[in-house]
């Protein structure tokens, strides 16, 4: 179910080391000869770095356990309707060579949500974040032009930006070599003349970055992209497709939402329960949610399903609060984008749900909150809006969490679709094989 707001303190984000990453990997380090190594000159940079494709290598060990992974995906059949069908396998929710095999497919290629644009809104802005293994960040230029680039230093591949705020270049804290906001390199410290390294092909690596309304997405797949110099919709529409103009209509790009705070849960479960729980058309509202069930008329619920995009949406009743307070409005909407990004529009609120892979059974959930600047100013309003709301998070964190027990338990393999509410989910499981099997 969809999330509505939150004040509480922020829950510290832990960065996970899965089976896959450096720090749970063993390395056998063979030392040569002093023989084999050249010490008659001084070492040289090559003039030209290897060409930088934007491919994701895959460890040879890890071959076969992707080869297995790729053939997960042969257990879920979209072809299948809803009324008949199963529910992909538990081992989609926890098994580590498939969740690696799943970066690489889902989140790896197309366009995908990373923030919001007041955060890269003047010039010299940027933000910095993490998707799978790979960093990014994100920047506004001195021109005022949106770029992004992998946050790798072409040096030794330390991090040159943490966390957001404002620079006028980037500089690597391990060496000192410098980048402008354009990517280019300004300086390599230490590096003499002889060397010649050509400051533009050891740049930062780019990456594809676009927004869309108050969202900024990148695009990890490999192939250069230039922003049409045209007034247009082309990335909304590659992003969103037909449903661009409802949510439009829905009231997602409204000039009069400021962003008011943003809030982060490390839970302990695959991201696709968190999703698959967001998705069942309000089906565990009544029995998880009581509160928010309160303000809602669930009997209204209906489901929209786009290319990419599903939109759920409920009218909305009395809460039974006391004297005027009016968090949902008439109307909710739920927007779902694949694979993982979440616009809940309600009354004078717009929350955003990211739901970002940690590991095959963490997630990170980032919630990001805007209000109608009217009611910026109205501090009892807010804190009891984002009460209520934090009380929806608490429920969904125990009840994913304890789905994530039961997808590991021998005793469950995969389930049944509710047909009649539950197509929002499907819809999702379907674009999930469409990637996996691609």
């Amino acid at each position: 179910m969809a999330a509505t707001t939150t004040l509480s303190p922020l829950v510290s984000l832990h960065r996970i080391a899965s089976p896959f990453s450096p720090l749970s990997t063993t390395k056998t380090t063979t030392l040569r000869s002093r023989s084999h190594l050249t010490t008659n000159h001084s070492p040289r940079f090559p003039s030209t770095p290897p060409p930088i494709t934007n491919r994701f290598p895959v460890r040879a060990s890890m071959v076969s356990r992707l080869q297995s992974a790729s053939r997960i995906e042969e257990d879920f059949d979209p072809r299948i309707p809803i009324e008949d069908a199963v529910t992909p396998p538990s081992s989609w929710y926890t098994d580590p060579a498939f969740y690696e095999f799943e970066l690489d497919r889902v989140f790896y290629r197309g366009w995908q949500a990373v923030g919001y644009a007041e955060q890269v809104r003047e010039v010299h802005d940027y933000f910095t974040g993490r998707l799978g293994n790979v960093e990014y960040v994100v920047c506004r230029d001195g021109d005022g032009k949106l770029l992004a680039f992998h946050n790798v230093c072409r040096h030794h591949a330390s991090a040159i930006a943490n966390g957001s705020g404002q620079k006028q270049c980037f500089v690597c804290p391990y060496h000192g070599w410098t980048y402008g906001l354009d990517g280019s390199l300004l300086k390599a410290t230490r590096i003499t003349e002889p060397q010649k390294i050509d400051s533009k092909e050891f740049g930062l690596v780019p990456i594809r970055v676009d927004e869309w309304g108050p969202f900024v997405a990148i695009n990890l797949d490999k192939g250069h992209w230039t922003k049409p110099e045209a007034d247009g919709d082309i990335m909304g529409h590659d992003w969103l497709g037909s449903s661009s103009e409802i949510l439009r209509a829905g009231g997602v790009i409204d000039s009069t939402l400021s962003f008011l705070c943003r809030r982060e849960y490390t839970i302990d479960c695959n991201w696709k329960v968190f999703c698959d729980n967001y998705l069942d058309g309000g089906y565990h509202v009544p029995y998880v949610h009581r509160g928010l069930a309160s303000g809602l008329e669930l009997n209204t619920y209906t489901t929209e399903i786009y290319e990419k995009v599903s939109i759920q949406r409920c009218h909305c009743g009395s809460t039974g609060g006391e004297g005027d307070f009016d968090r949902l409005g008439s109307e909710a909407l739920y927007a779902f984008i694949y694979p993982n990004f979440m616009i809940n529009r309600y009354g004078p609120w717009m929350d955003t749900n990211l739901v970002l892979p940690l590991g095959p059974r963490k997630c990170l959930v980032v919630f990001d909150y805007f209000l109608d600047a009217s009611l910026k100013d109205d501090e009892s309003f807010i804190q009891r809006s984002l009460k209520e709301s934090e009380q929806v998070q608490i429920e969904d964190i125990k009840l994913c969490e304890g789905v994530q027990r039961g997808l590991q338990s021998p005793a469950y393999n995969c389930g049944r679709y509710a047909a009649t509410v539950e197509k929002a989910m499907h819809h999702f499981h379907c674009l999930l094989h469409t990637n996996l099997a691609g």
